[in-house]
């Protein structure tokens, strides 16, 4: 039932992201999948991991990183609250943390983590509480 409410949650309240999240899957089809929850996961080709309503993508080989779909879980769990405000509130903010120098530089300057990003560490803190597992961020504590 849980799994039922989940979709239907993201294919109408979240459908904007939704969307993206098949046309991206479309173009991705034939790369690996799995389930994670109630989300569909795929690999890609891009150096980072997207989350678009019930479509999760990692990078290849990334499948099995737990921590990692824990995180990317997180951010459709942002997605189920947020609705069509996800791509402006998460999405784009977090697209621009990663890939623009500007930032990249601030973080090795301050010595701040990825994960300290405001859509980042509410991802990373719902995807704990919500999988019970360790995300990103504390994987290495937990590997100790």
């Amino acid at each position: 039932m849980r799994r039922l409410l989940y979709m239907f949650w993201q294919c109408t309240w979240g459908l904007p992201q939704t969307l993206v999240g098949l046309a991206v899957w479309l173009f991705h089809r034939h790369t690996g999948h799995c389930r994670f929850h109630s989300a569909m996961v795929s690999e890609w080709k891009h150096p980072s991991g997207v989350s678009f309503g019930l479509f999760l993508f990692v990078k290849e080989g990334t499948l099995d990183c737990r921590p990692l779909l824990v995180h990317e879980y997180g951010h459709a769990l942002q997605s189920l609250v947020l609705g069509p405000l996800y791509l402006f509130v998460i999405s784009i903010p977090s697209a621009l943390w990663f890939t623009l120098p500007c930032f990249r530089r601030y973080r090795e300057k301050h010595g701040i983590s990825y994960y300290d990003f405001y859509t980042e560490r509410w991802a990373e803190a719902w995807g704990e509480r919500f999988c019970k597992e360790p995300s990103m961020e504390n994987r290495k504590s937990n590997e100790s």
